[in-house]
């Protein structure tokens, strides 16, 4: 294996994909699920589009920190490469847990947020379907992304060795 630019390096880093797609979709989500959430429906346009942008940043960081959970236990960040069950479920499982934990406390305890009447709250949890939903929906989605972004530059790299 020859020794690669650190440029290349890190355009190689799971992460770095993983995040930008993970952005790109949460906050298509976030936007989407304004209806959902009390209250937000009167903000002024830029007010939504900024709340949506934090919620946007806690979901990547929420995605990173799943996938880095998924990486201790498969002892590698390359897991994304070839997923295997143990990592992805850890990676949904972190992710869906602390969702859950993030939504109580910010629907009660810090009282940040309320759904709307439009909201399915589960009843045991008291979290809305649509933040459930996000996590299971989306974070596999990013990942694939970025698995096919990171094969690809991985192609490209073996292709036009230095």
């Amino acid at each position: 294996m020859t020794p690669q630019a650190p440029a290349s390096r890190a355009l190689l880093a799971p992460e770095l994909p993983l995040a930008f797609f993970g952005f790109l979709l949460n906050f298509v989500w976030e936007m989407w699920a304004v209806p959902f959430y009390a209250d937000i429906g009167e903000a002024r346009h830029w007010d939504v589009i900024w709340l949506c942008t934090q919620a946007t940043l806690g979901d990547v960081a929420i995605l990173v920190s799943a996938f880095w959970g998924a990486a201790a236990v498969a002892r590698t960040r390359a897991w994304a490469l070839t997923p295997r069950l143990l990592p992805f479920t850890i990676y949904l499982g972190v992710g869906l847990a602390v969702t859950v934990v993030f939504e109580h406390l910010a629907t009660t305890t810090l009282d940040r947020w309320a759904y709307a009447e439009a909201a399915s709250v589960l009843p045991v949890l008291g979290t809305g379907l649509a933040p459930l939903l996000q996590w299971l929906l989306l974070p596999p989605l990013a990942l694939s992304l970025a698995r096919y972004q990171l094969l690809g530059a991985i192609h490209v790299n073996a292709s036009n060795p230095k």
